[in-house]
C-alpha cells in the first residue's frame, strides 16, 4: 500500500491535516507516535513512561500537549500510517528511510528523519548446528526477519553476501529470507518446531535465542558492515515538520532527556521496559542488555552512508544522498553524523 501515493490516501491526509489545525499557524494538541517492538524502541518507551513529550512541549509555551502511543509490527505497517496520515512520528531502521526519502522526495507526502534513535546491531542466529558462516546456510534453512529486502537486518545479509559471493550475488539468501515480527521468529527458533530456524534479530530477542540450548550466533551487523551503525531513526514527513516546529523541537529534546536516563540509571530503564512490555525476563537480565557496550542510545546517524551507498549500488534505490544529511531534516545536520 505504501508504494502506492494514491490521491484518496493524499486528501484523506489533508483533512486529518486540517482537523487537527485549530488556526493557521497554531501547531497540533496532540502528537502521535508509533513504535514497534523491543529495546530499539526503549527511548520511545521511556518518553511515554516519564511524559516527556507533554513536559517539553510545556516548556516551550505550547500548553497542554497530548502525545499518544500505537505499537505496530514492522516497517510497512509503519509506513501506511506515517503517508495515510495517522501517524506523526515513526521509528523504523535506515533501509526503510531511505526507500521513503527515495520515492516521496518532492512529493507532499516528503519525508526525512528528525534524528537518529540508537546504534545497536542485529544478530543473526540459527538452531541449525551445521551452519557457522552464512555460506553454510542452504535452500533447507529460513531466515526471519522483520521485511524481506527494506529492513536493516535485511540489508546487513546482502551486504555480507555480497562479500562472499561478489557485488552481482548480494541476494543470493533473498530467497530464504521470510518477513516475521522478531517476536514471532524468536518463539520459531527456540521452539523448533518450525520450518524457521534462523533469525536475524533486535535486542531484545537475540539475547532470549542465544539463551537457549542449540542455538548460536552466525553473524553481527556490525561486523557485516564494518563499523557500528544505526538502528532506528525517527521519520516525520515535511509537511508535519514545517508546521509544528516547536513540536518537533520538543520531540527532539525528549529523545536526549531520555537518552541521558536510559545511560545514567540502565536499571531503572529496564525496570520501565518490562513494566511496559509485561517482558516475562529479569531486571538483572535486561539491565545487562540496556547496558551492553555495543549500544548506544544516541539521536546521532552513524554511519547511515554505509548502508545506503550500498542500497543505491544494487539498485535498491534511484536516488542517491549526497550526504546522510539530505535525508534527515535541518535539526539534525549539526551532530557530527556519518
Amino acid at each position: 500500500m505504501w508504494r502506492k501515493f494514491a490521491a484518496g490516501a493524499l486528501i484523506a491526509a489533508a483533512v486529518v491535516s486540517l482537523a487537527r489545525i485549530p488556526g493557521a499557524f497554531a501547531e497540533v494538541a496532540e502528537v502521535r507516535m508509533s513504535k514497534q517492538f523491543g529495546l530499539p524502541y526503549l527511548p520511545m518507551i521511556v518518553i511515554e513512561a516519564q511524559s516527556l513529550i507533554e513536559k517539553n512541549a510545556k516548556a516551550a509555551g505550547l500548553g497542554d500537549v497530548k502525545t499518544s502511543w500505537t505499537q505496530r509490527a514492522g516497517p510497512a505497517a509503519e509506513l501506511d500510517a506515517l503517508l495515510a496520515g495517522q501517524a506523526d512520528f515513526i521509528g523504523p531502521g535506515v533501509p526503510t528511510l531511505a526507500t521513503i526519502w527515495d520515492k516521496t522526495a518532492g512529493t507532499p507526502q516528503e519525508a526525512k528523519a528528525l534524528i537518529a534513535m540508537q546504534s545497536m546491531p542485529y544478530v543473526l542466529v540459527t538452531r541449525n548446528p551445521d551452519v557457522k558462516t552464512i555460506k553454510d546456510f542452504t535452500d533447507k534453512d529460513k531466515i526471519a526477519l522483520p521485511a524481506v529486502k527494506l529492513t536493516g537486518h535485511a540489508i546487513a545479509l546482502e551486504i555480507e553476501a555480497a562479500k562472499i559471493w561478489g557485488p552481482d550475488h548480494f541476494d543470493k539468501l533473498d530467497a530464504i529470507t521470510i518477513t516475521r515480527s522478531h517476536a514471532d521468529a524468536a518463539a520459531a527458533v527456540m521452539g523448533g518446531g518450525s520450518e524457521i530456524n534462523s533469525h536475524f534479530a533486535s535486542s531484545p530477542f537475540y539475547y532470549y535465542e542465544l539463551a537457549t540450548p542449540g542455538i548460536h550466533k552466525v553473524l553481527s551487523s556490525y561486523d557485516a558492515l564494518g563499523a557500528r551503525h544505526t538502528n532506528g531513526t525517527l521519520v516525520a514527513t515535511k509537511k508535519f515538520h514545517d508546521a509544528n516546529p516547536k513540536i518537533c523541537g520538543a520531540v527532539i529534546k525528549a529523545f536526549e532527556e531520555a537518552n541521558a536516563f536510559i545511560k545514567a540509571h540502565p536499571r531503572e530503564a529496564a525496570q520501565i521496559y518490562l513494566t511496559a512490555t509485561k517482558d516475562k525476563n529479569s531486571v538483572d537480565a535486561l539491565e545487562k542488555m540496556v547496558a551492553d557496550p555495543d549500544v548506544d542510545y544516541t539521536t546521532t546517524p552513524v554511519a547511515v552512508m554505509k548502508i545506503v551507498e550500498f542500497m543505491h549500488r544494487v539498485g535498491r534505490i534511484k536516488k542517491k544522498p549526497e550526504s546522510w544529511k539530505d535525508m534527515f531534516f535541518p535539526e539534525a545536520h549539526g551532530l557530527n553524523g556519518s
